[in-house]
């Protein structure tokens, strides 16, 4: 037996990681165990929708957890209940199944979709995906993934999975085939850098998908939960998906997900589908407790506006610097940096206690909570904007 020379040892070193221990949490501020104080614009990569810690999760957990923590599965409980029912009003959906990560969710997805292809559409199992997509590290939803740094790893995929290229129907077009079931997409592809499929061509997909009898599935679990302004994105284009993911979002900083599908589309049979803590009462609770706050009257407003005006802000200082423009929808942008610099912004930034991400080397992706302040955008562009006039940006190249 081994021992560990330092509590990092004993957790398996698959990322990179500060050396800084987060104790505490509120809002849109985070305290490591040296007492130092984080302004956090990345919030578990859009999972803290109302930020670190906030009452009303916090309270629904602990009423929760004093009732109930789980009957299982194979019974029903009342907080799940209450959310598939809440969810159900509030989409276009008619059934939901809750699982505990948005990979799984997205798992749950692909494999309803196959189950609809063996009973309506002659065994058909392919699903379209796209160039730069993000579903999830199982192994099927690497597979669906268009990451390109999945392709050598764990090799055999799952068979398939063809890749379209985003915004651009001809590409899907071209990919249907009679072994084709559904079409899946990120309305914006977060991991990729935050670029959106734009609205036109999501109709176009819905049409396109229509007219070939194909499922549409829109993966949901950075864009849902008020994330871009409404509820769900897909009520900003007219139309809806036959089966929609969440996750990220809807647990408010718990595991939760779920997979939400239209009367058509969900076809799963007694055995097809479960999970041990699939549908648990707490997690539900917690999901509960972030749809209604995120349900109270003007609060996407509040989320479009504020959205409008970190936009403007990251337009102010891309300007300042002679830096690339700015893209997503929302409280889910990105600054394009031009150059492969943001690596070097985002420790800088850590070190004066700013929480910035960068999922590509040339892009910065802001996900504050949706409840973030005026105040706290001003504090994070002023740590920005100061990190850049300081070192300039091109001596700032990672």
């Amino acid at each position: 037996m081994t021992t560990a020379t330092h509590p990092y040892d004993a957790l398996m070193d698959i990322t990179a990681r500060p050396k800084a221990v987060f104790v505490r949490g509120a809002g849109s501020y985070l305290w490591d165990d040296s007492r130092k104080r984080y302004l956090d614009f990345v919030q578990g990569w859009a999972v803290n929708c109302l930020g670190h810690s906030p009452p009303a999760i916090a309270d629904a957990l602990a009423a929760q957890a004093k009732r109930l923590l789980t009957p299982s599965p194979a019974f029903y409980n009342e907080p799940s209940l209450k959310l598939a029912q809440a969810l159900v009003a509030n989409s276009a959906f008619d059934q939901v199944f809750f699982a505990n990560s948005g990979a799984e969710a997205n798992e749950g997805a692909i494999k309803l979709a196959r189950k609809y292809g063996s009973l309506h559409k002659g065994g058909a199992f392919e699903i379209i995906s796209f160039e730069g997509g993000f579903h999830g590290r199982t192994l099927a939803t690497m597979s669906a993934s268009g990451k390109k740094a999945f392709e050598p790893l764990f090799e055999p995929k799952v068979a398939g999975f063809k890749k379209a290229k985003l915004n651009d129907i001809a590409s899907v077009e071209k990919l249907i085939n009679d072994n084709t079931v559904a079409v899946m997409l990120e309305p914006i592809q977060g991991e990729s850098g935050v670029w959106p499929a734009t609205d036109q061509f999501l109709q176009e997909l819905r049409a396109l998908t229509d007219a070939h009898g194909l499922l549409l599935i829109f993966d949901e679990i950075q864009t849902g939960m008020g994330r871009t302004g409404k509820l769900f994105h897909y009520e900003h284009t007219g139309i809806a998906p036959d089966i929609m993911t969440l996750g990220k979002g809807i647990g408010g900083g718990v595991p939760l997900a779920a997979l939400l599908a239209t009367e058509r589309a969900a076809c799963f049979e007694h055995g097809d589908q479960g999970g041990t803590f699939n549908g648990n009462p707490i997690m539900c609770a917690a999901g509960l407790a972030v749809l209604d706050e995120v349900g109270k009257p003007d609060f996407l407003k509040a989320v479009t506006e504020t959205g409008l005006l970190l936009e403007s802000e990251l337009q102010k200082v891309s300007a300042r610097h002679g830096l690339g423009g700015v893209r997503g929808r929302g409280l889910l942008l990105a600054l394009d940096l031009k150059l492969a610099i943001a690596p070097g912004i985002v420790a800088q930034a850590f070190e004066a206690g700013v929480l910035l991400n960068a999922p590509q080397v040339d892009t910065l992706r802001f996900m504050p909570a949706l409840n973030v302040t005026r105040a706290e955008i001003a504090e994070m562009i002023d740590c920005l904007d100061g990190i850049l006039t300081k070192t300039g940006a091109a001596r700032l190249v990672a």
